[in-house]
């Protein structure tokens, strides 16, 4: 799939009722939790320098969400001892017909490249260990185990992908 045919626009309030149906759906909701608090949780999260949100289209049809988030901005971070610039990720595909058919890696290739080239030396995510879709897309896309973590979410796997060190 090539990359141009993958854009991401910053999340607005009327952005609110799409997610809202994709957190919903039981592939997202499955690994995202309760859909009435993770809709709240990206609500908030508008506007917060922290955290970036952004809509995905695959030529030009809304397919999922993804965000990007500076592991520094918390005091108590699990991921603060990631070098200075690190962005972590978090994302989902909502359209059913879009899972398993190779868009994730796709995407998420594309949004660390813009990442990278902004000047971030890492990208770090953090998958529930048991996600093992997830865990496959992530590593189609570059990244590589780090070890564990206990987050708000639960143990995760830290995974990352260095600008050095990516081939896209």
């Amino acid at each position: 799939m090539p990359a141009s045919a993958y854009h991401f626009r910053p999340v607005s309030a009327g952005d609110m009722p799409l997610l809202q149906q994709w957190l919903n759906r039981p592939h997202v909701r499955e690994w995202w939790g309760d859909p009435v608090a993770g809709l709240a949780r990206i609500e908030q999260h508008i506007g917060d320098p922290s955290i970036s949100l952004f809509m995905v289209s695959h030529d030009g049809i809304p397919i999922g969400y993804q965000q990007s988030w500076d592991p520094h901005a918390e005091a108590d971070h699990p991921c603060r001892d990631q070098p200075f610039g690190t962005r972590g990720i978090d994302q989902f595909i909502g359209e059913p017909d879009f899972v398993n058919r190779g868009h994730g890696s796709a995407f998420i290739r594309v949004f660390v490249k813009q990442l990278f080239e902004a000047g971030a030396p890492r990208v770090v995510t953090d998958p529930d260990p048991r996600n093992t879709r997830a865990i496959r897309a992530y590593a189609k896309a570059g990244f590589h185990p780090i070890d564990t973590r206990v987050t708000v979410s639960g143990e995760a796997l830290l995974m990352g992908c260095d600008a050095r060190t990516t081939n896209s």
